[in-house]
């Protein structure tokens, strides 16, 4: 596997290989098996795969988090290698973010980025299109993969792809799991042993909402039982919402002609868990 520090290096990686499918999946390292299910696809699906791996500074809300966001870069080049991922771009802030600046196009994501996480988060989908333009313009790969735990985000990068009228295939994958139903996620990993064992209960809460709208209860009464569930087993709720799954719109009532989501996010002591699940295909 090729490790890539630099911008030279990766366009020196890039160069031969232009006429090939190149699949790419970006992330922030502290990898787990849900990275590496979508660097095993990148790898199956194009003739050469590519992860890079950069703790993002510009969608941290908190500058407390982005100081405890886990750095594992060894152990992570590890796992890639186990699924033989063919190359790691490794950047420094100074690459992705040259102090000449970039250009970037201005884009109308407002009606998917004001709700759900950008309610809470102010400020952080502009920083994951700011990356994630910067990175897909460096790598230039045919297809891009990301993980549907972060719904939001692919959903935001998808309408970001379209208005680009970019060539660029988004390649949603599902989620993955623990065998307790938990969603894998570097942040799980800070989870106390008390916090690991309530933490899947998100997860049982979501099988119940999905079985409740298919009982064509109202989105208003699942969410508050959702709600009330998840604080009886500890937790801080920052919002629970039944959502179109094409428009990120609140769903007002049922309607089986909707393609219905539920969304979660809840904190777990310092520990914010996000989650979902479709509720009708």
């Amino acid at each position: 596997m090729e490790i890539l520090q630099t911008l030279a290096e990766l366009n020196q990686w890039r160069r031969p290989i232009k006429i090939k499918s190149i699949g790419f999946v970006p992330t922030m390292g502290a990898l787990h098996d849900g990275h590496l299910s979508l660097m095993r696809a990148a790898k199956k699906q194009n003739d050469l795969s590519i992860c890079s791996i950069f703790v993002n500074p510009t969608q941290f809300n908190e500058a407390s988090d982005l100081e405890k966001y886990p750095r594992t870069v060894e152990a992570d080049i590890a796992l890639l290698e186990s699924v033989a991922t063919d190359a790691v771009f490794i950047p420094k802030a100074a690459e992705i973010y040259p102090e000449d600046g970039f250009d970037i196009p201005v884009f109308q994501l407002d009606h998917l980025t004001n709700t759900l996480e950008g309610a809470h988060r102010p400020g952080h989908f502009e920083g994951v299109v700011q990356v994630v333009y910067r990175l897909l313009d460096l790598v230039s790969p045919h297809r891009l993969y990301m993980g549907l735990k972060d719904f939001q985000q692919q959903a935001i990068i998808a309408e970001m792809l379209r208005q680009m009228r970019s060539n660029i295939s988004l390649v949603p994958c599902p989620i993955q799991r623990a065998a307790d139903g938990l969603a894998m996620s570097s942040r799980n990993r800070r989870l106390s042993t008390e916090e690991r064992r309530i933490a899947p209960d998100i997860y049982q809460v979501l099988k119940k909402t999905k079985a409740e709208w298919q009982a064509a209860k109202s989105p208003s009464e699942i969410q508050a039982n959702a709600i009330n569930q998840l604080e009886l087993a500890g937790f801080e709720v920052d919002y629970f919402e039944i959502v179109d799954a094409k428009t990120l719109a609140t769903v007002p009532m049922f309607d089986t002609s909707v393609q219905a989501i539920a969304c979660v996010a809840a904190w777990l002591g310092a520990i914010r868990l996000i989650d979902n699940m479709k509720l009708s295909e």
